[in-house]
């Protein structure tokens, strides 16, 4: 990293004092994002590709549905431009091309949270293995705290209000 020299600074060799850069503190209104803005390299997936049984009911809704799960995942990485209804539609009537779709939305959550294109490019990771790529989206979208169900902007209205904590009471009564 840069360092700057100050006389006197016997604390640190040759008087120089590290400047470490800070990532700003809030990248996006609504959401934190996690980027390795520091280390300059990408960040590993929270889960492995094949890793699908890891959430037994959104592996299910995939292999039968492959729809419902891309809608969601799409709602959520374009931040609700498109919504889970019209994304997964237009998902299921491209039949077999969905997966050059997919992709696209595959490569777009990778760049909002810098995360590796591993194992493959994301084209033939959809190509080859849809349904497990899905299952890796959702997962990760759902590990960084996304509620995949209720959409964008209830995602967005349920981390404006904060947490709400209970009050709290004392240890019964006292003289």
């Amino acid at each position: 990293m840069y360092s700057q020299h100050v006389q006197g600074h016997e604390k640190y060799p040759g008087g120089a004092i590290p400047i470490i850069p800070v990532p700003p503190a809030n990248l996006n209104s609504s959401f934190m994002y996690t980027t390795s803005q520091v280390s300059g390299s990408s960040l590993h997936w929270s889960s492995g590709l094949c890793h699908c049984c890891d959430d037994p009911a959104n592996c299910l809704i995939t292999c039968f549905c492959p729809c419902i799960t891309f809608g969601q995942i799409a709602e959520i990485v374009s931040k609700g431009s498109i919504s889970c209804a019209a994304s997964g539609i237009v998902y299921g009537l491209l039949m077999g091309l969905g997966c050059l779709y997919s992709c696209f939305f595959r490569s777009k959550l990778r760049g909002q949270y810098d995360l590796e294109e591993s194992p493959l490019p994301d084209c033939l990771v959809h190509c080859c293995c849809e349904p497990c790529a899905l299952c890796q989206e959702y997962r990760e979208l759902k590990k960084r705290g996304f509620d995949m169900g209720i959409g964008w902007q209830a995602n967005v209205d349920r981390k404006s209000r904060g947490v709400m904590l209970p009050p709290v009471v004392g240890n019964g009564m006292t003289r």
